[in-house]
């Protein structure tokens, strides 16, 4: 399987502006700039996007790893920041929380270690991931 996006800029790196679109049309034409990356300009940015992959498969590796233990999540909620300091990216820091039926706080937090580890995102990272993992 493969899956594809397109970025298109225009223009100086400060000063310049781009689009970004997504095989599936979710983004269509999404606008990022200097701006919209390192101060609070309306568009998108690739770490934002970074921050929403990486929250989305931990969610949904989650799932899976509850439901091999023999959980069924109500809800997973999952939240990513992630650093960009000196010209690099730092850190992902996920914060979880979630309702599930049935199981304790230490089990909760067996599956979403895995979660952390297993997930493609996580494994295609190369930098420090952080979990703060609580039921709600």
């Amino acid at each position: 399987m493969k899956r594809n996006a397109t970025a298109v800029w225009n223009g100086s790196g400060k000063e310049g502006k781009g689009l970004m679109s997504t095989q599936s049309t979710v983004l269509n034409n999404a606008q990022y700039s200097y701006v919209s990356r390192f101060e609070n300009g309306i568009g998108t940015n690739p770490e934002e996007l970074m921050a929403a992959a990486h929250a989305g498969c931990f969610s949904m590796k989650l799932s899976f790893v509850l439901g091999a233990a023999g959980f069924t999540p109500d809800e997973i909620q999952t939240t990513c920041a992630i650093t960009l300091e000196g010209g690099a990216i730092t850190k992902s820091e996920l914060t979880v929380k979630a309702k599930v039926p049935g199981i304790d706080a230490a089990k909760f937090k067996e599956c979403a270690e895995d979660a952390k580890a297993n997930c493609p995102v996580s494994k295609a990272y190369n930098f420090e991931i952080t979990l703060d993992a609580s039921l709600a």
